[in-house]
């Protein structure tokens, strides 16, 4: 690519989550100087919970030269265990860094965040319009145009060449994309809902169990009929993090458009009332007025990621159940293979702009919604209840404590074979290798 196209082209990028950021700083990493980001929030003070930061992950934060700030905050993950009142299953982790040179850790998202979004602040060629949402799509190309929508002062149009829409499960553009393209996706209920718990040190301190817990270097997935709790240690072991599934309820008649919900603490400890008491404990350590919970929900499989000059990233075209710990690192593998192969761009026509995105989508789609499935197996997996299906769920896990974590687990995130899939495939070296073929082919 001739630097004066990444001179020339202005490229909007709807929403500062995990993958919008990146985009942004990948973007810029590679050269492209004219980078604008749109975000409804009026500043990135980034709610949520934990976050497990695994090597397909790192690996890219790494040489958009981020990830040692990140990982100064975050927590090495040694072990993992399932457990009830007793110990179902244990794998050790510490291959995993000999196998793909980064450890498994796990942090705080506001860490992941601040990290990507303190990268970005480093490149001039970035621009942040907080406070400031996509409306509609107008034109998908030869320009693109979108209508603004400040939350102060009128809307106004904007125009650009590339957009990338890391705009969420509520995406707006993929509304207007699908629309146009006489689609239908819609948003998929999973009748699952979660809690997202963080526990300070000094609330667990005067419990020597739960202050083992803290002090671990160790992810614990409590395991029952339809519900579950993971739980680990984050920003070096002075917050532990718990986040739960179990089924929706409080949600069941609730409008499409609402995910959040101020929950009971009653309700919550009912909900879990017959886990273990070390279990009871923590949950009873949620102040009342502060027990949130989340309604977990997808969508279909898009026919399509990429429409004229605009693409989708992340939760906007994939979005994922949280049971294989890999929808952040999807949307931040999106957002790499983007700047690639759009480093790679010929000339600058609206065509050449379609085939390069419509390469992206060629490099990440069957990928990421591959994994999508494998988040709802392995929560149906965990769930089972009672009958010959946990029968052999449970033979998996006795069989793989019985050979010191040297055997297929149940739990697909900790399984070998899983992570060799997940973990083992670097998506930008993938995108440099295929892009000449992949491009001539479309």
């Amino acid at each position: 690519m001739e630097d004066n196209i990444k001179k020339e082209l202005k490229i909007c990028v709807i929403g500062a989550g995990m993958g919008g950021l990146c985009c942004a700083l990948a973007l810029a990493h590679y050269g492209f100087e004219n980078i604008e980001v749109f975000e409804t929030a009026s500043n990135l003070g980034f709610v949520g919970a934990g976050i497990q930061l695994a090597p397909n992950m790192s690996r890219i934060l790494d040489r958009l030269g981020v990830w040692k700030d990140i990982e100064k905050d975050a927590v090495l993950v040694k072990e993992t265990n399932g457990a009830s009142d007793g110990e179902l299953a244990h794998v050790d982790l510490d291959y995993v860094y000999e196998t793909y040179g980064y450890p498994h850790m796990v942090g705080h998202r506001a860490s992941l965040a601040n990290g990507l979004y303190n990268g970005c602040k480093a490149h001039k060629a970035i621009k942040f319009n907080f406070s400031t949402g996509l409306k509609d799509v107008i034109s998908f190309a030869p320009k693109v145009t979108f209508t603004a929508v400040p939350r102060q002062g009128e809307p106004y149009e904007v125009e650009c060449d590339i957009l990338l829409a890391a705009d969420g499960i509520k995406s707006n553009t993929r509304r207007d994309m699908l629309k146009l393209l006489d689609v239908s996706a819609d948003i998929q209920d999973t009748d699952q809902a979660a809690y997202r718990i963080v526990l300070n040190r000094t609330q667990l301190e005067p419990d020597p169990e739960l202050l083992e817990l803290i002090d671990s270097q160790r992810i614990v997935r409590w395991i029952g009929e339809r519900r579950h709790i993971i739980a680990y240690p984050v920003s070096n072991n002075t917050v532990y993090n718990l986040s739960t599934t179990q089924p929706d309820v409080n949600f069941a008649a609730a409008r499409i458009e609402t995910y959040t919900t101020k929950a009971s603490k009653p309700a919550m400890l009912k909900v879990f009332a017959d886990f273990c008491p070390k279990v009871q404990r923590m949950l009873s350590l949620v102040p009342e007025g502060e027990v949130c919970e989340w309604k977990l929900r997808v969508h279909a499989p898009l026919p399509t990621w990429v429409h004229g000059s605009v693409a989708l990233v992340g939760d906007a075209c994939h979005p994922t159940l949280p049971h294989l710990a890999q929808g952040a690192a999807q949307a931040i593998g999106d957002a790499a293979v983007l700047a690639v192969v759009l480093t790679k761009l010929p000339d600058s026509s609206p065509e050449t702009i379609n085939k390069t995105l419509r390469v992206y989508e060629s490099v990440r789609k069957e990928r990421a919604e591959m994994l999508v499935e494998w988040a709802a197996a392995s929560a149906r997996e965990l769930h089972f209840g009672k009958g010959a299906a946990k029968e052999e769920r449970d033979r998996q896990f006795a069989e793989l404590k019985a050979k010191g974590g040297k055997a297929r687990v149940p739990d697909k995130w900790a399984d070998a074979d899983v992570q060799k899939v997940v973990y083992g495939v670097d998506c930008m070296k993938v995108a440099e290798e295929k892009f000449d073929e992949l491009y001539k082919s479309m």
